[in-house]
């Protein structure tokens, strides 16, 4: 049986919509760190060959660091990134300071960590780079001399 034409019951509802995944800066400051803290516990292992020595040739295991990251850290949280993204995007969010506050830092300290573990060559600093949108950019077509282009808007 189909619920009768023009119904209100949508009214008896006790709330609208779902509940904010985080209600509380503070609270996802904390989860935040929490992040930081199980990714600096979590090691990963390449292959390196010795490269010298009565070992020369032979492989071993290196334990690496693993570097922050916003989706990983989205994972860890339970949110997608469209929902982390919507802090630095959103009007409505950026008018709550406090999150505001929250998401630069968090995204300051994932910036940081992946730059300083490229620069010490702990992670590829090719990845990094393009990760932080870093870029050599060289003009190859010009030698840096300007180009004078003329438009005929007639011919079109």
């Amino acid at each position: 049986m189909a619920a009768p034409a023009n119904n209100q019951f949508w009214k008896l509802r006790s709330k609208h919509g779902r509940d904010a995944a985080f209600s509380d800066p503070n609270k996802l400051l904390e989860a935040c760190y929490e992040y930081f803290e199980a990714t600096a516990k979590r090691k990963w292992y390449k292959k390196e060959a010795v490269k010298g020595g009565n070992l020369a040739g032979t492989t071993m295991s290196i334990e690496t660091e693993t570097p922050y990251s916003i989706k990983g850290l989205c994972i860890f949280l339970g949110v997608n990134s469209v929902w982390f993204n919507q802090f630095k995007d959103s009007e409505t969010y950026k008018s709550n300071i406090d999150f505001s506050k929250v998401i630069t830092h968090v995204i300051e300290i994932i910036e940081t960590q992946q730059f300083e573990g490229a620069t010490v060559g702990a992670f590829n600093p090719n990845i990094i780079a393009r990760t932080l949108g870093l870029a050599d950019k060289t003009d190859i077509t010009t030698a840096g001399e300007k180009l004078n282009i003329t438009l005929n808007l007639d011919s079109l």
